[in-house]
C-alpha cells in the first residue's frame, strides 16, 4: 500500500524471503517497462535504506535489512556502500516497511560533495541513523569470538584409573544425545525461559566430544586428569547459570575423586563415581539454593546421584533422572525465570524443566552406552 494510506497494486501471502524477493525485482528488473526508468550497470554503486512504517520493532527490521542485503548480493551481484536502517518515513504505526536503493552518480556539486560525503556528514535530525559502511557490515559475517584459551591447572597423576576408550564410547553417547536433543531443549526453553538453555549446551556437549576425539589431547586412563581437562572446557564454552553450576559441579567432582585416591591403583567402579557425585552435591548446595522441587536442574541431577549411589546402577540412576524430569511439568517453579516468562497454562503438565531434560537425556546417553 502507499504511504498514505493508498490501495495496492495486491494481497499477497508470502515469507519474508519471498516478500523481498518480489520487491527487488519491481526495483531492480529492466524488463518491467513500469518501473525500468533508471538503468543498472554492474560497476554502479548503490546505498541501501530501509525505512520504517512505524510499527516494525528494531530487532525484526535488522532481520529484514539483513535478508535484503542478502540477496541484493546474491541475486544482482550489488553490494551496497552504505546501509542506512530506521525510522525515516511513517504511516502512523504501519506494519510494514519499505527498501530503496539510492544509485551515486555525480551530484555536480563539484569536490567533496559526492553523494557518499553528503550522506556521511554530521546530522542530528533525531530521526536519522549512522550510515552503517561496508566494513562494519561485513564484518557481523565474521566467526565468533575466539574463546580465550584458558590452561586449567594441573593436577598431580593420580591411581583413579578408566580405559580412555571406555570414557570415550560412554562419555561420548551421552554428549552426542545432548547434541541431537538441542531442538527439544530449545523449543522447551523458548515457552519457559530465554530460549538458549539448549544452544548452551549443545556449545558445551560439542566441546567437550572435540576434547575426547583430539588425539593431541594426551587423554589417558587417569581419570581425574581427564575429567579435570573437561572442567576446562565447560568453563570455557559453557555461559549463563547453568554454565556456572556446571562447573562448580565438575571440580567438586574432580575433588571427590582425588578423595578417594588411595595410593595404589583404584579402578573407577560404580562406588567410586557414586561417591564422588555426593561430594559434588554437597558442594554445589553451598552455591545454590536449588532443591529438588523448584524445576531446575537440580531436579534430574540429584535423583540421579542419590540413585546411583544407593542402587550402584546407572540404568537405574538414569531412569530416576528421566521421572524426575517428567514430573517436573507439574510443578510450580521457584527459580529460574520460569518463575516470571509466559503463563502457567502454557506449560503446566505439558513442558517439562529445559534443564533438568537436559541433563535427563545426557544421564540416558550415558545408560545407553553401558
Amino acid at each position: 500500500m502507499g504511504i498514505h494510506n493508498e490501495p495496492g497494486s495486491h494481497r499477497v501471502k508470502a515469507t519474508l524471503v519471498e516478500l523481498v524477493k518480489t520487491m527487488l525485482l519491481q526495483l531492480l528488473d529492466h524488463n518491467d517497462p513500469d518501473r525500468a526508468f533508471i538503468t543498472r550497470k554492474p560497476e554502479d554503486k548503490f546505498v541501501l535504506l530501509i525505512n520504517n512504517l512505524g510499527g516494525v520493532s528494531t530487532l525484526e527490521l535488522s532481520g529484514i535489512t539483513d535478508e535484503v542485503y542478502r540477496q541484493l548480493g546474491a541475486d544482482y551481484k550489488i553490494k551496497p556502500e552504505r546501509i542506512i536502517q530506521g525510522t525515516f518515513l511513517t504511516s502512523l504505526n504501519g506494519l510494514g516497511f519499505s527498501v530503496s536503493l539510492l544509485k551515486l552518480v555525480d551530484t555536480g556539486l563539484g569536490p567533496g560533495k559526492s553523494f557518499l560525503e553528503l550522506i556521511d556528514a554530521p546530522a542530528e535530525a533525531v530521526g536519522w541513523a549512522a550510515p552503517i559502511t561496508p566494513a562494519t557490515w561485513e564484518h557481523r559475517n565474521s566467526p565468533p569470538v575466539e574463546l580465550k584459551q584458558v590452561k586449567t591447572g594441573e593436577q598431580p597423576p593420580s591411581n583413579v584409573k578408566l580405559d580412555i576408550s571406555t570414557i570415550r564410547t560412554v562419555l561420548g553417547a551421552a554428549l552426542e544425545r545432548i547434541i541431537s536433543a538441542e531442538p527439544k531443549i530449545t523449543h522447551y526453553d523458548t515457552i519457559v525461559g530465554d530460549g538458549d538453555c539448549g544452544v548452551g549446551l549443545k556449545r558445551g556437549a560439542e566441546a567437550v566430544l572435540s576434547l575426547l576425539n583430539d588425539s593431541s589431547a594426551n587423554l589417558n586412563d587417569d581419570v581425574i586428569n581427564t575429567v579435570n581437562r573437561i572442567v576446562g572446557v565447560v568453563e570455557n564454552t559453557m555461559d549463563g547459570t547453568s554454565g556456572a553450576i556446571y562447573a562448580i559441579f565438575l571440580n567438586a567432582l574432580v575433588h571427590g575423586l582425588r578423595e578417594q585416591d588411595k595410593g595404589s591403583e583404584t579402578p573407577a567402579n560404580v562406588d567410586i563415581w557414586g561417591t564422588a557425585l555426593k561430594y559434588s552435591l554437597a558442594a554445589l548446595g553451598k552455591y545454590t539454593p536449588a532443591k529438588p522441587g523448584d524445576r531446575t536442574m537440580i531436579d534430574a541431577l540429584v535423583p540421579f546421584c542419590e540413585t546411583l549411589v544407593e542402587k550402584r546402577d546407572v540404568h537405574t540412576a538414569a531412569k530416576a533422572a528421566a521421572e524426575a524430569t517428567e514430573a517436573t511439568k507439574h510443578m510450580k517453579a521457584s527459580l529460574g525465570r520460569t518463575v516470571y516468562v509466559g503463563g502457567e497454562d502454557e506449560w503446566v503438565g505439558k513442558i517439562p524443566d529445559p534443564g533438568a531434560y537436559g541433563l535427563s537425556v545426557f544421564f540416558e546417553g550415558l545408560a545407553s552406552a553401558l
